[in-house]
């Protein structure tokens, strides 16, 4: 391809990058074909790449980021921490690769903060790989940022985990000081067995799990190179086709044997592991967090591959079968009495959908399964305990997909969020919230009488699209689904009845549903058209990142609307809620309550009869 052709395509395209899908588009050709085209132009000096989130790369001119204007950056390297006004796609994707979003506010400020496992997990083979994304992406040089960073990059290469030519497991220390001094000391009795060497020790096979979790919250993530076996065989054909992205989720995966795919809800995580079950073959246990999603795991493979009736197993409180797929709960495969049958399975594959759910105490024990390859699924890793670095400590790495990249080629659609600032009912619930105290507080501003008017013009200005509310109290779900006249699914509900709501509201007419916590995730609750946050977890951001995920769809607009009381740390919640999302490129605006604007319809309430 010549380099004219190139600018040409960027020219139509009017952004400076592109992916090598866009490019094959564009040239009526292969992927493979358009990756080979531009590798040839990056080897003569006419390109660049940058992995944006590892998947998909995105290429440029050389010389792009010289003659572009750049934002301004102010770099805190004390704090490690960087601050970007209106950072670009290229920019936030380079950011991505060694640090992450901390905060973003209203005059499109980005705050970034560099956490020593930015830096282990950086998509880098090199720490002058990693050196020079850092000066594109700050614009300079930061010598004493720099250095640290240097420091827990060679931290991360100190320890490893390798497979004996006997068939033992070994840990290599980088030396025999850190072998003694942290390994030894950090380890409980009956990890290491015996020293084979003053840098090795024989590692007992059972405890790789706690070993890895141990050196690392000591500040020594471990290397894992073992060669695991490869579990039986099964083959498993695909009936579906893999979009682009997916496709290279699988390949990078296959080149890793671990690792947590990362895409935004919509973007078909479930159909890409399927596709990594078809390219393992081997026989496979898929964990869950509940029953409801390991019957839609049985449907999904049931309707999508070639296994049969016969060879699918769940597991979990109604069923137990252990089959050469075999669907339980992470609560189940976590019980002493269950996991023997599951270590005397040679498992080709475990998949881990949810993963974020690995680091609590009773999910991570799954993690000590015998496997030769891991594969976790999430939309959202992140933890407000901060413990989302043990997700890939446990599991693998994270191959993930740029959210603005999907968006822009229409596989999911990009939501348009809203915080919606609103005042006190009255006088009296305001009194109310000031007497309250801690938990009791959140739960007053959460119970806001304001949002039920807040509700109704919302839905009011959107007449028959599918909607969602969300809360996170019982009590105020009862409450708006009398005032609404709209059915409230909780954990109380029965799932028959369940299942039926959401059937009305996936293919039929019923057109608004209020939902608790059990919509966040692990049911198969279709996608709406609007979602409205009425309450919701404190500041989670995977909550919010879910809760704006059911609106993802290919086509159509989706809108998602966080409503907080003025005044209250729920205002500072809604924007914590939101931060995922700002961090993937989704807009967040805030404005003020419009049912309770003057002269507004809608501030009195009146009759609703929702389907």
């Amino acid at each position: 391809m010549p380099v004219d052709r190139f600018y040409d395509l960027l020219e139509g395209k009017a952004r400076p990058l592109v992916t090598a899908s866009e490019v094959a588009r564009e040239l009526d050709c292969t992927q493979v074909e358009a990756f080979d085209a531009l590798i040839g132009l990056a080897k003569e000096g006419h390109l660049e790449s940058l992995d944006v989130e590892a998947d998909p790369t995105v290429w440029f001119p050389a010389d792009w980021k010289d003659t572009q204007d750049r934002e301004r950056v102010v770099v805190f390297p004390k704090r490690r921490e960087v601050v970007v006004d209106r950072p670009s796609q290229f920019t936030r994707a380079q950011l991505s690769g060694f640090a992450h979003l901390v905060d973003t506010n209203r005059e499109s400020g980005y705050l970034y903060r560099i956490r020593e496992a930015d830096v282990w997990q950086a998509p880098h083979d090199s720490f002058e790989a990693l050196q020079r994304s850092m000066r594109q992406a700050l614009g300079q040089r930061a010598e004493a940022l720099e250095e640290w960073v240097q420091n827990q990059w060679e931290r991360a290469r100190k320890f490893r985990l390798y497979t004996h030519e006997d068939g033992y497991v070994v840990l290599e220390a980088q030396s025999p000081d850190l072998l003694g001094n942290v390994a030894e000391q950090k380890l409980e009795s009956g990890v290491l067995r015996a020293r084979i060497s003053d840098t090795e020790a024989w590692v007992a096979e059972s405890k790789t799990a706690e070993l890895k979790r141990a050196l690392y919250r000591a500040g020594y993530p471990v290397r894992d190179e073992r060669h695991l076996d490869e579990g039986d065989a099964l083959d498993v054909d695909l009936s579906l086709s893999l979009r682009p992205y997916q496709t290279d989720w699988v390949r990078r995966f296959v080149d890793t044997g671990s690792g947590v795919l990362v895409g935004p809800p919509g973007s078909g995580k479930t159909v890409a592991a399927m596709g990594v079950m078809e390219a393992v073959g081997g026989e496979t246990l898929v964990l869950v967090p509940g029953r409801e999603l390991a019957e839609q795991w049985r449907e999904q493979l049931l309707a999508n591959t070639s296994l049969t009736d016969e060879q699918i197993g769940l597991y979990h409180g109604g069923e137990k079968q252990v089959r050469p797929v075999t669907i339980a709960t992470y609560q189940t495969a976590g019980m002493d009495r269950h996991r023997m049958l599951f270590d005397e399975r040679r498992w080709g594959l475990i998949v881990y959908d949810e993963v974020h759910h690995i680091p609590s105490p009773i999910h991570r024990r799954s993690a000590e399964l015998q496997t030769k390859h891991r594969l976790g699924l999430s939309a959202t890793p992140v933890r407000e305990d901060d413990l989302e670095r043990e997700i890939f400590t446990l599991v693998g790495p994270p191959i993930g997909t740029d959210w603005e990249a999907l968006f822009d080629a229409g596989y999911v659609a990009e939501p348009e969020i809203e915080i919606r600032l609103l005042p006190w009912a009255s006088e009296m619930h305001q009194n109310e919230y000031g007497s309250a105290e801690r938990h009791e507080r959140r739960q007053v501003a959460a119970a806001n009488p304001a949002k039920e008017a807040e509700i109704r013009e919302i839905l009011r200005s959107h007449p028959g699209a599918k909607a969602l509310i969300f809360v996170e109290y019982i009590e105020q779900g009862d409450r708006l689904a009398e005032a609404l006249n709209v059915p409230f699914v909780s954990g109380e509900t029965p799932h028959a009845r369940r299942r039926q709501l959401f059937r009305e509201f996936k293919s039929g007419p019923r057109d608004a549903l209020i939902v608790s916590r059990v919509g966040d995730e692990g049911i198969d609750l279709p996608n709406a058209e609007v979602a409205i946050a009425a309450s919701g977890l404190g500041g989670s951001r995977r909550q919010g990142s879910q809760r704006a995920g059911r609106t993802m769809r290919p086509v159509g607009r989706a809108r998602m609307y966080v409503l907080a009381t003025l005044g209250t740390e729920e205002e500072d919640f809604a924007r914590q809620r939101t931060r995922h999302l700002a961090g993937k490129g989704v807009q967040v605006r805030e404005r003020e309550s419009v049912a309770y604007a003057e002269g507004t319809p809608g501030r009195d309430g009146g009759d609703s009869n929702y389907k």
